[in-house]
């Protein structure tokens, strides 16, 4: 039996049917931003492989911390022991990350550090001996992960989590999502909408658990600074933890090391993950306030109730910190803005084509808005015929490439996605 017929006999993959006829394709290698079949084409990647793999794929720095780690160890667990790697990372996510963020909890999973996230605000509160307040403030199209808690808190109408939302979910708040675009002034309107949310709720509520300025999966959708500044403001106010999940949007994506410094605001917990270890591993980090870990660890039982198994594993650590080292080493931020300035020229004869509502660009991130959703039956093989992976979904066509592409790789993408969209149309 040929490998790739187990794939299709026994394998589910994500967000699929195992009844689907859309072609799932066998890889061999991949180096650089370019990935190889296993029938000897090869690939731009516009994906970053879901957002994660910011320094390309075989990158010889991130390779070398691997195997450097493995001399040692692969993994220990991190229940009362502890290991260089999970400090040296430790440390730099504490400089790197807003001001007051001093506490760092492992954890294995971009999900998983939401739910710790939440767990964190829960408890904190708990600790205070307020146990009254047991919801989540958040704006709709929000997406935040795939497990319990985490959707939850996802769009819950139009999100793909909307069928567990009867009497499965905990029952959340949803404001509005914000109306006024990256780069404009927010609306008196939306902030009075914001602002009646937290008269309303602010009471029975834990947090206000947002993706600060651009929202992912839920929509692919940049706000302005100007809104998450004032949600700041009014968790100050009525005295919520502001909970930021920048899984998706931390280590440059938007052209901010941290896409909350887009308002220049701090939250109380931050979730990070995806580039974290520049795709190498699965690893992500919820960070807190010293009020909120202190309140936790002096309150009852007086320890944090969560320990995943895999925490602080040695070799995701050791490639996090060697990512991390290698980002800052760029000039990254220029790069970022390159990227950003060969995606809107790239992009905007899209612009012209009748199937697209809109064209949007930020930081290293390029949107195409259709009017009606692709169907992925067709247009992912015809991406691939292109000689592109570029993964769409619902209405959304969209790249986020790795940081090391260049111009002409970069341009086979925005010239895929124009002849693709045209083709269909024509069709």
């Amino acid at each position: 039996m040929n490998w790739t017929d187990i794939d299709k006999q026994h394998i589910w993959h994500p967000y699929s049917s195992m009844n689907s006829e859309v072609p799932v394709f066998a890889v061999d290698s991949a180096e650089g931003v370019m990935i190889k079949l296993a029938d000897g084409r090869e690939l731009v990647d516009g994906m970053s492989s879901w957002w994660c793999a910011i320094h390309g794929y075989n990158h010889p720095v991130l390779n070398q911390a691997i195997k450097k780690q493995l001399q040692s160890m692969s993994h220990i667990m991190f229940g009362g022991l502890t290991h260089e790697p999970a400090n040296q990372l430790a440390r730099k996510l504490v400089e790197l990350t807003p001001d007051g963020l001093e506490t760092v909890f492992f954890t294995d999973s971009g999900s998983v550090s939401v739910e710790v996230a939440m767990k964190m605000a829960l408890q904190y509160w708990i600790s205070k001996d307020d146990k009254s307040r047991t919801q989540f403030m958040t704006i709709r199209s929000g997406y935040h992960g795939d497990t319990f808690a985490a959707m939850s808190v996802c769009d819950p109408d139009t999100g793909m989590h909307s069928i567990f939302g009867n009497n499965v979910l905990m029952k959340q708040v949803f404001v509005d999502a914000p109306e006024s675009a990256y780069g404009q002034p927010c609306s008196n309107q939306e902030l009075q909408k914001l602002e009646t949310a937290f008269e309303q709720h602010a009471d029975s509520s834990a947090a206000f658990i947002l993706e600060p300025v651009v929202q992912g999966a839920g929509g692919m959708r940049f706000y302005s600074p100007g809104y998450l500044l004032k949600v700041r403001q009014l968790c100050d106010q009525y005295g919520l933890l502001l909970i930021a999940d920048e899984i998706a949007t931390g280590f440059g994506r938007s052209g901010k090391l941290f896409a909350c410094e887009h308002a220049g605001i701090s939250p109380d917990i931050m979730c990070v993950g995806k580039a974290l270890t520049g795709g190498y591993m699965t690893l992500a980090a919820t960070l807190t306030t010293t009020v909120v870990s202190e309140t936790i660890s002096n309150g009852e039982p007086g320890v944090f109730m969560h320990g995943p198994t895999f925490m602080a594993n040695p070799l995701a650590c050791a490639v996090a910190n060697a990512s991390i080292d290698l980002l800052l080493s760029l000039d990254w931020q220029d790069k970022i803005m390159q990227i950003e300035n060969w995606l809107r020229n790239g992009l905007a004869a899209c612009q012209q084509l009748e199937s697209v509502r809109e064209v949007r660009v930020l930081g290293a991130i390029g949107v195409i808005e259709l009017h009606e959703p692709v169907d992925m039956e067709q247009i992912q093989p015809a991406f691939v015929d292109a000689g592109v992976w570029i993964r769409p979904f619902g209405k959304l066509v969209y790249l986020m490439p790795p940081y090391i592409i260049d111009e002409v790789r970069l341009t086979t993408l925005t010239n895929a996605i124009f002849s693709v969209l045209d083709e269909r149309r024509a069709a």
